[in-house]
């Protein structure tokens, strides 16, 4: 059986193992891979494994021997998925191996945007506190986040475990979400349209994933519904956000900051807005990229081809 990994670099740089798919056949790595590359690389494959790699209706209809296409990640958009199903192709995805690992990421940017921990050391660093007068110092508003409101737009999987952390910080809870769970075990949580969510919270972070529903979802006019106080966090998908309208309401001061994990393209462009913008950090994609979590993903991605070879396919996208 042929496999073809086109794009394996990101999911493991060299400090994870590639052997548990190497038992099902003959493994063809490459590190990247890029759209004219595609049909040379992919030929006579039966399993094509891709994380952001396109596989789009035409570059499919041209794989003939495609059985089974694995999507190294949880959201999928980036394969043709009615394509895939006309072609008799069966795509999976990867859910739930990052959930503590972006909910970590959450209060990692929420928590530099509060206390601004790095600006702070560095100064101590660049001799400030020796200099000072006094026995301390700080250079920005120091916020605390007992009694404040966390908004959380898409409470799936990582979206719930966001809110269980904002409650151990003593925080509430506002959850917006196209399926309502049982969440009658939080007393300190409600349910809320999206603008009421954006009205009441003092930080808004998104977990929702990319449809064409969520696309630019929180937008210059929604951005306006918020306090001037509040935070918006991104670790879901770029798009979601409005980069030029996020930035024109940190800038103007519509909002107090952004920590973001995600752009509205990736990599971005040199020109994006949100580089030139107050109180906005920017990573690049990393809450997904603990080791924890990127051993996790092989797994389930070794089960999900061993699950499909045995005929009993989980983790289809495209039933």
């Amino acid at each position: 059986m042929k496999i073809v990994i086109l794009d394996g670099y990101t999911l493991n740089p060299g400090d994870i193992s590639w052997d548990g798919l190497k038992k099902f056949g003959d493994v063809t790595i490459h590190e990247r891979t890029v759209a004219e590359q595609i049909i040379e690389r992919a030929a006579g494959a039966e399993i094509v494994f891709t994380n952001k790699t396109p596989l789009s209706r035409e570059t499919i209809g041209q794989l003939p021997g495609l059985k089974y296409i694995g999507v190294l990640a949880t959201g999928y958009n980036v394969v043709d998925i009615a394509g895939a199903k006309d072609n008799d192709v069966i795509v999976t995805n990867i859910p739930g191996y990052g959930t503590d690992s972006v909910a970590q990421m959450t209060f990692a940017l929420l928590l530099e945007l509060c206390h601004h921990v790095q600006d702070h050391s560095d100064s101590v660093r660049q001799g400030r506190w020796a200099q000072s007068v006094d026995f301390c110092y700080w250079d920005y508003p120091l916020i605390e986040l007992a009694g404040k409101t966390m908004g959380i737009i898409g409470f799936g999987t990582i979206g719930r475990k966001v809110a269980d952390i904002a409650t151990v910080f003593g925080m509430n809870v506002i959850g917006n979400d196209k399926f309502q769970s049982d969440q009658s075990h939080r007393k300190n949580f409600k349910w809320a349209e999206v603008n009421e969510l954006l009205a009441e919270s003092d930080v808004v972070s998104i977990h929702c994933p990319l449809f064409p529903e969520t696309k630019g979802l929180i937008d210059r006019e929604r951005l306006k519904l918020m306090k001037s106080t509040a935070f918006v966090i991104n670790t879901a998908r770029g798009p979601v956000i409005v980069d030029a309208d996020l930035a024109e309401a940190l800038n103007n001061g519509v909002i107090a900051g952004a920590g973001i994990d995600v752009l509205s393209v990736e990599p971005p462009t040199p020109d994006n807005p949100l580089f030139s913008a107050k109180n906005c950090l920017i990573t690049p994609h990393i809450s997904w990229a603990t080791r924890e979590a990127r051993t996790r993903l092989m797994d389930i991605a070794v089960n999900n081809l061993a699950a499909f070879i045995n005929g009993s396919a989980v983790n289809i996208v495209n039933p």
